[in-house]
């Protein structure tokens, strides 16, 4: 198992749940109202009256063999309007309950 952690601007999140649908990607949990700003470019998102826009997160636990087309799919999202900004992260899950 794999744990993805999705950090994305706002606008993203129907897209992105979309697609986790499409990919049979169930569970997750979403963080709204994130502020933050990208380590290699992007505006920051501060939800400040100089930086308006803010990030939503979503961590989500998949099979392994799902994640590289989930990976590829958000990347292509990304790819569109790279000033948006929308990072994805696997971790290993070592155990679950």
């Amino acid at each position: 198992m794999k744990a993805i952690f999705i950090v994305f601007n706002q606008a993203y999140y129907e897209t992105i749940v979309d697609i986790m649908d499409r990919n049979e990607i169930r569970g997750f949990t979403y963080w709204d109202n994130v502020g933050g700003r990208g380590s290699r470019s992007g505006e920051p998102h501060y939800g400040s009256h100089a930086w308006p826009t803010l990030n939503g997160a979503i961590w989500t636990i998949t099979e392994d063999d799902k994640v590289e087309r989930f990976l590829k799919l958000l990347h292509k999202l990304d790819t569109q309007a790279e000033e948006q900004g929308l990072r994805a992260f696997v971790l290993n899950v070592e155990q679950s309950i």
